[in-house]
Order: structure tokens, then sequence, then C-alpha cells
């Protein structure tokens, strides 16, 4: 039997993921801040907060009471947010990291003594995380960038373990991520003191960006694969936007020239 751990386990992604290992036999320690009673089979719901290292330090007492192994740990606890970089509140910015980052570093970290030769660590970072951020966007981009890197210094130190770790670069999602995150937007173009104009032109951009996403079923199917994979590589992508792959193409001088004209 192959135990698996999920982080984020009943959001968006994460459940679908869930139900996708369940169908296929895996036994899953589902792991989120608020778990859910379902009939899926080989799924143990775990109440933890992922940016609290003792709530983590009890999940993983309860995981090693039914195994001292796990085949793979697979991230998808994550939050959205949008916001300017010197008007946004401190404990917003520490909030975003502790969730996006701290979390994966916490989980990895205290969970890796149940890791053996063959294992995978799989974690969801962005398709902005390769790329430049864009204005606004730049807090959650940061992050996702922050969690890219991590995972690949993690990467040339646990190959030396035998264990694969792979990100999964994903573009916009329906889940209930893109309702939080025309609510952001919303509520920055209501309380930016300095960018009112801007910001209304952003959000037209944002919400064009958004409209082309895929169900999340594609990312629980993309995931699998990665899971499956006997040697996986380190990057994936899924649904990338193509216009923010051709502003990154363009030299920096020449896309903060583009920003400017468009927003201000």
């Amino acid at each position: 039997m192959k135990y698996i751990l999920v982080t984020g386990a009943y959001g968006g992604m994460g459940y679908e993921a869930v139900k996708a290992l369940s169908l296929k036999g895996y036994t899953i320690f589902a792991l989120d801040k608020q778990i859910k009673k379902d009939n899926l089979q080989n799924v143990i719901p775990i109440e933890a907060d992922v940016t609290s290292v003792e709530s983590i330090n009890n999940a993983f007492n309860q995981v090693k009471k039914v195994t001292t192994e796990l085949y793979a740990i697979i991230h998808y606890a994550g939050i959205y947010m949008l916001n300017s970089l010197i008007e946004i509140k401190e404990d917003e910015f520490d909030r975003i990291f502790k969730i996006n980052l701290y979390g994966a570093f916490y989980i990895n970290k205290i969970f890796a003594p149940l890791l053996k030769n063959g294992s995978k660590i799989i974690m969801t970072t962005s398709e902005l995380a390769p790329l430049d951020p864009l204005p606004f966007t730049g807090i959650y981009a940061i992050t996702k960038s922050a969690l890219d890197k991590y995972a690949y210094s993690l990467k040339m130190e646990m190959q030396l373990l035998g264990v694969y770790v792979s990100v999964l670069r994903a573009g916009a999602v329906s889940t209930s991520m893109l309702g939080v995150s025309t609510t952001a937007l919303d509520k920055f173009c209501e309380n930016t003191q300095i960018y009112s104009c801007n910001a209304k032109r952003f959000k037209r951009i944002v919400n064009g960006v958004e409209a082309k996403n895929i169900p999340p079923k594609k990312i629980a199917d993309k995931t699998l694969k990665i899971l499956e994979t006997k040697k996986p590589k380190f990057a994936y992508s899924i649904n990338r936007n193509k216009l923010l792959l051709l502003l990154n193409a363009l030299p920096s001088k020449l896309q903060f020239w583009i920003i400017k004209k468009i927003l201000k």
C-alpha cells in the first residue's frame, strides 16, 4: 500500500487530486485547515494549519501511527493576494509568505523522515513563478517564485537521498481562488489611494487572463502523471497564458514601457 500526504486537500485542486488518488488505490492523508466528511475510500482527513509547526507536528504523529513511509507529498495549500507593494498591510505580507512558502518548508522538513528512496515531492507553484512579476500581482508572484526556487534547491539536495522533487506551474484554474482573485482586485481598486486609474485598467487585463481557465480535474490528472512517472523532471506546466509568455520574452526595458503605457 502506498501512502500520500496532500496539503490543501479540501480546496478545489486538492480535493480533485484526493478523489483521483483514491480511485487509483492510494491511501491519502488529506490535510487541511478545515476538513469534511465524505465517502471516499482510503482517505484519512487530518485537520492542520500549515503555518503552525505545532499543528504540523501533531499531524506527523497522526500519520506515523498509520505508516512509517510516505510515497509522496503533494502540496496544494496556498492563497492568492493582490495589492500594491507599498500599500499592503504588514500582516497580509507575512500571511501570504507563511502559507505559500513557509507552509511547504514546514511540511517537507517535518515529514522528511518518512520519505524513502523513490519518494516524490510535488509542489504547485504558478505560471508566474518563472516570469517577471506584473504590477499589483507582485506579492503573489514573489511568493510563488520563492517557492519555485526553494523547490529547485530542495531537488538539488533530496536527489542525494533518492527523493524526486517537481513543481507544477499552473495557469488560471476554475476554483474558488478565481472568485477570491476577483474580490481582491475589486477591493484593491476601491481602496488604493495612489493607483485608482491604473487599477481600473489593470482589472480589465486580469479579467482577460483569468477568463482562459481550466477545471481543477486537469490539474489532478497532471499531478497523477507526474506522480506515476518513474523519474519525473523538475518542472511541468499547464494552461500557460500566451500573452504573459510573449510579454516576458521582451527586453525588460520594453516590458516596463508597455505596462506604463497601458496603466498610466
